[in-house]
């Protein structure tokens, strides 16, 4: 008999079923010190063509401090053409089966689901405006089928976590649990060339609210979705992102209104009160910009971290790709150069064999011819002249 799982308030009395489980919900409400209390995690990873990405991401599973056997994991796997999937099972199969019982993690879902994604995976694609609101409200389905599908009633905290972030502290669960909010982010940023100026904010999804992006609202379509970074869209909002200060307190907390879904911490009972990432317009956003509204919309907290960063991989784009094919020819050009010079100045060498000999021997000679017009001089002015 299959096993039936009823999710109650209370346990009852002497009432016991081998197929029924009970839980009490009091108690999983998720607290500051979550670690010490043994409250689970579920960590959630949409996936889409991510199998470059993912032994990165599985490095950072290893190195996560929170109790492994308290996170349980949960992927979807959609619209993909690479070896997503199987590169997952491989790597999830070799983290299990390490020798160090601190490694393995809870329970682990892979759930695989299309949803007809056709906007292409290149950064241009991904990030151009004409895709946003498509493809955040696809997103967003796929945001809501990964959770339904894998919330459990023991989890106490849900974490979302984007597979291409390149560096983030091991502690980030605890650091972002220790504020007790209901829903909180960090600040995210990226890593850039040199000559593209080092460092750039990166999700700019989390921000506050503006009266100049209320009133855009007010004058759009109700279908319309608002999205951060274009011109089409002038909010004026205060992001996260750009309040950063790398040498300010990594526990100061900014409210915010929409947030970014690179890293997102919740407690379950966000979810469980009927917030979720919209797959519409809601209050003219969608997926993780909409969920920050609905979740202020009930009264729950939602802040950002506005110094505590953790750091997107860089990929670049088309622009800074031909910009990279064009330093590059140059220094092509700068080496054969360089190259040619160095060539020219052997050949010099080679004539003149060693050119500190030539300059001590022309500086003997000029020096015997002065000492000779000297001495002529000298003979000259000691001869005597004749009387006449």
């Amino acid at each position: 008999m299959p096993l039936i799982t009823l999710g109650l308030l209370s346990s009852g009395e002497d009432f016991q079923l081998e197929t029924v489980r009970y839980y009490d919900l009091s108690n999983v409400g998720g607290t500051a010190r979550g670690w010490e209390r043994e409250e689970r995690i579920l960590l959630c990873a949409p996936l889409r063509d991510a199998e470059s990405h993912l032994p990165m991401f599985f490095s950072h599973l290893r190195n996560l401090t929170y109790p492994h056997h308290l996170i349980d994991l949960a992927f979807l796997v959609s619209d993909s053409k690479d070896r997503t999937l199987s590169v997952l099972t491989e790597l999830l199969e070799g983290l299990q089966a390490e020798e160090d019982p601190n490694q393995p993690y809870g329970e682990i879902s892979i759930i695989e689901k299309d949803f007809g994604q056709k906007v292409n995976q290149d950064v241009e694609s991904r990030h151009g405006f004409a895709a946003q609101a498509s493809r955040r409200k696809l997103m967003a389905q796929a945001r809501n089928w990964l959770l339904s599908a894998a919330l459990r009633p023991y989890h106490s905290w849900v974490y979302w976590r984007d597979v291409d972030v390149e560096t983030a502290p091991f502690t980030i669960l605890e650091d972002l649990m220790r504020h007790n909010k209901d829903v909180i982010v960090p600040n995210v940023w990226r890593p850039l060339p040199d000559w593209l100026g080092g460092e750039q904010p990166y999700d700019l999804n989390s921000w506050q609210e503006s009266e100049t992006a209320l009133m855009l609202a007010d004058t759009l379509d109700e279908d319309a979705v608002i999205v951060e970074g274009y011109a089409e869209y002038a909010t004026w909002r205060p992001h996260l992102a750009y309040l950063r200060d790398p040498y300010g307190d990594p526990d100061m907390e900014m409210e915010i209104d929409g947030v970014g879904g690179v890293s997102i911490l919740a407690k379950a009972k966000v979810f469980r009160s009927g917030v979720h990432f919209p797959a519409f317009s809601f209050e003219k956003h969608a997926e993780t910009e909409g969920f920050g509204k609905m979740a202020k919309r009930m009264k729950f907290s939602v802040v950002g971290l506005p110094h505590y960063t953790i750091w997107h991989l860089y990929e670049p784009s088309v622009d800074d790709i031909r910009h990279m094919e064009e330093m590059e020819q140059e220094r092509i050009v700068r080496e054969n150069e360089e190259k040619e010079k160095a060539e020219r100045a052997k050949k010099i060498k080679e004539q003149f064999d060693d050119p500190n000999s030539q300059w001590e021997k022309d500086k003997t000679d000029i020096q015997s011819l002065a000492m000779l017009e000297k001495a002529k001089e000298q003979q000259a002015t000691a001869t005597p002249v004749a009387n006449p």
